[in-house]
């Protein structure tokens, strides 16, 4: 390890045993250094690297604190690098591959979970995605809007924020849009309506099949599109 990565590690590790609790204001500078037996500019390089990392919070002319420490503020990094990837075709197939492994999962979890009111909130954009048909945008609203409300239902937010980072706005806008000028949204719709059947039902294995067949449908679609060397949907060439 690197001496700033010590020096990470070290007010990690204070953060971790309560020492420095969600909330809490760190030492200025000088005694936060003098704390951890560092220089001023290693704990200042440590205090730069959580902040990027949103553990930490630098506040001007008020001080360092340690955030919330929520897993949807720590991980919402991720749904800024997937956009940065999606010119890179085999990230791309990388990142399906994840929310395959995950998703499906996720939906059984849920099966079990899920009240009355999340089951009505997962209908109602299932409904409103019907009534979009070839609307790319409400289409493309809605369809992250119901897989949002059937991850929710697990009661899990480190996987909620996983499953959101992963899926990416932009790229499901640019699959919806090939899906309609391929004709094929009426199929994914029919695939949304099993999974909210089988949530319905509160079983778990059911719904686990019927994402896992949605996810790797997109996926295949996904994969054959890269392959063709066209650009995808909304004129974003992907570097093979």
């Amino acid at each position: 390890m690197s001496l700033t990565d010590k020096a990470i590690e070290q007010i990690r590790e204070l953060i971790r045993t309560g020492a420095l609790p969600p909330g809490s204001k760190l030492p200025p500078e000088p005694d936060l250094a003098a704390q951890l037996g560092l220089s001023r500019n290693l704990a200042r390089e440590a205090v730069k690297a959580l902040a990027v990392a949103r553990v930490l919070e630098v506040r001007r002319g008020d001080g360092t604190y340690v955030t919330s420490l929520q897993p949807s503020l720590l991980l919402e990094g991720l749904g800024g690098a997937v956009e940065l990837l999606q010119g890179d075709s085999a990230a791309l197939q990388d990142l399906m591959e994840v929310r395959r492994l995950l998703e499906p999962v996720a939906t059984a979890l849920a099966a079990t979970r899920i009240s009355e009111e999340q089951l009505a909130e997962v209908k109602r954009h299932l409904d409103a995605m019907r009534e979009a048909h070839d609307d790319v945008e409400r289409l493309n609203a809605h369809d992250a809007a119901f897989h949002r409300a059937v991850v929710s239902a697990t009661g899990n937010e480190s996987l909620l924020t996983l499953l959101e980072g992963i899926s990416g706005r932009t790229l499901r806008a640019r699959i919806w849009r090939g899906l309609v000028d391929d004709k094929a949204a009426g199929r994914t719709l029919a695939e949304h309506e099993a999974i909210f059947n089988a949530l319905s039902t509160r079983d778990a294995t059911l719904s686990q099949a019927a994402a896992l067949l949605h996810v790797s449908n997109t996926e295949q679609w996904l994969r054959e599109h890269l392959r063709s060397g066209e650009p995808l949907p909304f004129g974003t060439t992907v570097r093979k």
